[in-house]
C-alpha cells in the first residue's frame, strides 16, 4: 500500500493543536507547516515527521512547504482584512505543489450572501478549492461553544441584536475529533461537506441561563438593537470590516441560519457533541 503524506496547518492555534495531538494519539505520521518553526507554541509530538515553515499569503513557501504532501487540513487563517487572498494563495501552492485532497475548516451557512459576513470568505475559499481540481472536504462549524462566555460583559450581561434566535453552538474539541476521523480515511470523505454543530440550538437567553446555573453567577441577555450593537463597538477602534463581523455574529443567529442542529460530530466520531453545560462543568471559569 503507497502511504499517504499528511500535513496539518494552524498548529500553534487551538484548533490545529487539538488535531495535531489527536493524530499523535492515533498514531498518524504528519508534517506541520506553521508560520514560525521555532514558536514554543509548536507541538512536538512523536507523529509529528517535520515542521515546514511558510505563511499562508507566501506562494513560493508554502509550495515548497508543502511539496510531497498527498492530503492537507488546511485550518482556516486569522480573522484580517485578507483573509480570502490568503486563502487563494494557499490553495494554489497546494494544487502546485501536487496535494491531491485539502480538508478545510469552513464554517455553517457559508454563501456569498451570508449573514455572518465572515461566512462569505469561507464560501469564496470553498469555491476555489473546487476549482482548483482537488479533492476536498469541508468541515462548516458552528460558533464554538468555547467562546460562549467570553460574550458575556463585566457587568454579567450578553448584549447584541440576536433577538430570540438560537445558534447550535459546537465544543472546539469537537471539531478537532471530527477533523482527525477524517483525516484518517480521507477518501470515504471526498467531496462531502459536514455541518459540525452540537447537540441543540441556544437562545442566548438559554445560554445566559446555562452559564448562571454551572458558575453560580447571575448573567442575562439584553437583545440589542442594531444601531445600539454598533454604538457599543466603536469604542474598540475597531476596522469596520471587524465591527461587522462582530455585530453579524448576533445577526446571524436571529435570522436562524445558526439553529442547524446537524449529526455530523456523531457520525464522524461514534460519540455525540458536547452541550453547553457539559463544557462548562469541564472547564475552569474565565
Amino acid at each position: 500500500m503507497t502511504s499517504t503524506t499528511l500535513a496539518t496547518t494552524g498548529a500553534t492555534g487551538q484548533l490545529g493543536g487539538l488535531v495535531s495531538r489527536l493524530l499523535d494519539q492515533a498514531g498518524m505520521p504528519h508534517r506541520l507547516v506553521v508560520r514560525d518553526p521555532s514558536s514554543p507554541r509548536v507541538p512536538h509530538h512523536d507523529a509529528v515527521t517535520d515542521v515546514a515553515a511558510a505563511e499562508f499569503g507566501d506562494l513560493d513557501a508554502a509550495t515548497r512547504a508543502l511539496a510531497g504532501v498527498d492530503v492537507l487540513l488546511m485550518v482556516s487563517a486569522s480573522e484580517s482584512a485578507d483573509r480570502l487572498a490568503q486563502h487563494r494563495t494557499f490553495v494554489d501552492a497546494a494544487a502546485a505543489a501536487g496535494v491531491r485532497h485539502v480538508v478545510y475548516t469552513s464554517f455553517l451557512g457559508a454563501a456569498p450572501d451570508a449573514t455572518f459576513t465572515l461566512a462569505r470568505d469561507h464560501h469564496a475559499t470553498e469555491e476555489h478549492i473546487k476549482a482548483s481540481g482537488m479533492a476536498w472536504t469541508f468541515l462548516r462549524d458552528s460558533f464554538y461553544l468555547d467562546f460562549t462566555e467570553a460574550l458575556v460583559g463585566e457587568d454579567g450581561v450578553i448584549r447584541g441584536p440576536a433577538g430570540e434566535g438560537a445558534c447550535a453552538f459546537v465544543a472546539r474539541a469537537d471539531v478537532a475529533r471530527s477533523a482527525a476521523a477524517v483525516l484518517s480515511d480521507p477518501a470515504a470523505h471526498t467531496n462531502r461537506t459536514y455541518d459540525l454543530t452540537g447537540p441543540q440550538a441556544l437562545t442566548l437567553d438559554e445560554v445566559a441561563s446555562t452559564i448562571s446555573a454551572v458558575r453560580g453567577t447571575s448573567v442575562s441577555y439584553h437583545d440589542e438593537t442594531l444601531d445600539e450593537a454598533y454604538a457599543s463597538r466603536v469604542g474598540y477602534g475597531a476596522p469596520d470590516w471587524q465591527v461587522d463581523a462582530w455585530v453579524s455574529t448576533y445577526t446571524a443567529i436571529a435570522d436562524g441560519t445558526m439553529a442547524t442542529v446537524s449529526s455530523a460530530v456523531h457520525e464522524l466520531t461514534g460519540s455525540r457533541q458536547t452541550s453547553l453545560e457539559e463544557y462548562l462543568r469541564s472547564t475552569p471559569p474565565r
